[in-house]
């Protein structure tokens, strides 16, 4: 098995997550979302549309066009990933979202996932990413990426095989707002 971004991203909201989806099989039923399907569905038309335009004030020399990368660890659809002037390369993600001020943990956690897998599939460095906001006029948001969270990124994934391989009950998040909202709180034991 394989992780995508959106597992790592639910174990950094809260390590139970990965418990009760992939230990205990509780689904979550995500597909009823409508963002989740509106971003799905405007996903589909970005990339249509931007097939030939190169971000050439970001630097890019090339771009390729949703790449479905894989790791020993981890997997997922990078909308395009960008050939930099000064030979790196970076992740862009079109959210459709509208840009208010900051750059949410769950972005950067996604951008920081695609990092790993261009670096290990491309053998080229990654420094940073770009996010497209669609309800912002399509702003572009760059996001720094260093080795200290691709390090986060990598351990969380050790720890998501660590619950499932051996049926490990972690603790919850220390941030208990996060319970309000959570798809497990009426089987979570707080």
């Amino acid at each position: 098995m394989t992780l995508t971004p959106s597992h790592l991203i639910e174990y950094l909201f809260c390590p139970r997550f990965t418990y009760f989806e992939y230990v205990l099989q509780i689904p979550q039923h995500e597909e009823k979302d409508y963002k989740v399907m509106r971003g799905r569905h405007l996903h589909d038309e970005k990339l249509e549309q931007n097939k030939d335009y190169l971000r050439r004030r970001l630097g890019v020399i090339n771009k390729y066009l949703d790449q479905y990368l894989t790791n020993d660890h981890i997997r997922g659809r990078i909308d395009e990933v960008l050939e930099l002037a000064d030979g790196t390369m970076a992740p862009l993600d079109y959210k459709f979202a509208e840009y208010k001020d900051r750059i949410y943990e769950t972005y950067r956690t996604q951008l920081y996932c695609y990092a790993w897998l261009i670096e290990e599939n491309f053998d080229r460095k990654v420094t940073r990413g770009y996010l497209v906001y669609t309800r912002s006029r399509n702003k572009v948001m760059e996001v720094p990426i260093g080795e200290t969270e691709l390090g986060e990124i990598r351990a969380a994934a050790e720890s998501i095989y660590r619950i499932i391989d051996q049926n490990f009950y972690p603790k919850a998040t220390k941030y208990k707002a996060r319970c309000v909202t959570c798809t497990y709180r009426n089987v979570c034991i707080r």
